[in-house]
């Protein structure tokens, strides 16, 4: 980002500070204060001490007053911590005020997030969305004296800038690097783009796993299709969209794809940043909702997702809701108002497999449902056609007759231009009578 050439020292030890605003319950500030340390725990960086603070108003210059301040800064130096870390956005002034207060490293959600999408992207277009939401963030926070936390775990905290005329070289060198980032990235969403439109023309469906990081998204696309993907219990274990094929009861292939986890107080940066990639959502035939069944913010989970969900323009889209983790043994009493408030959800476990067959029942109707049933009629020299609907799946019965091949089946209406020519009388007369109405 910028050159750092004074001694650095390894971070090992964090303080998380919680905010407790008036209009929150204690429960909800006490939740998202064990989410902020399972975040920082994923960064593999030890948690010393948790405090909340009931703060009634914002101070500019430090977010807390200055005796509450002084009050965390001395228990950061009881318990040997060279980082705090608060759950609340701080600017960059509140940044820069704090680490001179307390002379350690000071971060906020937003950079640990920002630092665990960094360690997880794999693909060209993911690591490129990183790094522009991260030059962006570092940009109006060149005064630090810290530099970012990748560089602390890899070799500790920075030290103070050259001045200046240093500040300003930074300020060039970072702004030409977010222009050189949002150009390669504009790129790559071409060629993105230019590959999903050939996978839309094929007459495959597609649907999407959406839900809260930790809900157990991969497990579920593991446990369906027989894949491999990486499923850790962790928050944010997948960050690049992974598509798999899966076959169901009704014989319709189906491509499903597991996506990124959503968690509360997402800077707003990586949805902008991530929009690419969350944009098979977009394009998916339905949503598969996961939810873990075993959180006490079960709905708070659900709405986090779902306000994402309208970010993307996919609120519209048909969505299976699924109940996760009942291997665990929730309590029955709050699985039973969960049932009554969604009457329509699936309990599974992607671990044991319970519920499974359902569910896959379940994808079949609802392409049933988006897919015509028709029957067609295929001359015998006309087998790329065959070989094209066996490939979309979806084939119920197939029978050799004089004229050729007669096909009963249900597919995806990309393939309506496809078939139209082998339309039986009975679906002509159909689609004749459907159209005078």
């Amino acid at each position: 980002m910028f050159s750092v050439k004074d001694v650095q020292t390894k971070v090992t030890k964090a303080l998380l500070i919680g905010i407790r605003y008036p209009a929150m319950d204690k429960s909800e500030a006490e939740n998202l204060l064990n989410e902020l340390h399972e975040l920082v725990e994923t960064l593999d960086i030890p948690v010393v001490g948790k405090n909340l603070v009931h703060l009634r108003e914002r101070n500019s210059q430090m977010l807390l007053g200055k005796g509450k301040a002084a009050e965390i800064a001395d228990l950061a130096k009881k318990l040997e911590a060279d980082v705090i870390v608060f759950d609340d956005d701080l600017t960059p002034a509140q940044q820069r005020n704090w680490e001179a207060t307390t002379k350690l490293c000071v971060i906020d959600r937003h950079e640990v997030i920002l630092d665990i999408f960094a360690s997880r992207a794999h693909t060209r277009e993911a690591i490129l969305q990183v790094g522009l939401a991260r030059m962006e963030y570092s940009l109006p926070r060149l005064k630090r004296a810290w530099t970012h936390l990748s560089r602390q775990r890899g070799g500790g905290t920075g030290a103070r800038g050259q001045g200046e005329t240093q500040l300003e070289s930074d300020r060039r060198m970072v702004n030409a690097r977010i222009v050189q980032l949002k150009q390669k990235l504009k790129d790559v969403i071409q060629q993105r783009d230019t590959q999903r439109q050939k996978r839309l023309r094929k007459p495959v469906p597609t649907a999407a796993i959406i839900g809260y990081t930790n809900a157990g998204k991969s497990s579920l696309l593991n446990s369906l299709t027989g894949s491999g993907v990486m499923a850790e219990d962790k928050l944010f274990a997948t960050l690049d969209p992974t598509t798999r094929q899966l076959t169901l009861p009704n014989g319709q292939i189906l491509l499903l794809t597991d996506t990124v986890g959503f968690v509360r107080k997402l800077p707003h940066s990586l949805v902008e940043a991530f929009k690419a990639t969350l944009e098979e959502v977009v394009v998916a035939d339905f949503l598969v909702h996961v939810m873990d069944i075993t959180s006490p913010d079960i709905e708070k989970h659900a709405a986090t997702t779902l306000r994402v969900m309208r970010e993307l323009g996919a609120s519209e889209k048909r969505v299976i809701t699924v109940f996760n983790k009942i291997d665990c043994s929730p309590d029955s009493d709050f699985l039973k108002s969960l049932c009554l408030t969604h009457p329509d959800a699936f309990l599974i476990s992607a671990k044991t497999g319970k519920g499974l067959d359902q569910l896959r029942q379940q994808m079949a109707s609802i392409l049933d449902e988006i897919a015509h049933p028709v029957e067609l009629l295929i001359p015998y020299d006309r087998y790329d056609i065959i070989s094209k609907l066996h490939t979309a799946g979806g084939i119920r019965s197939e029978e050799t007759t004089e004229q050729g091949i007669y096909i009963k089946g249900a597919f995806p209406p990309n393939l309506s231009g496809l078939i139209a020519p082998f339309l039986t009388d009975i679906d002509i007369r159909e689609k004749a009578s459907k159209a005078t109405l």
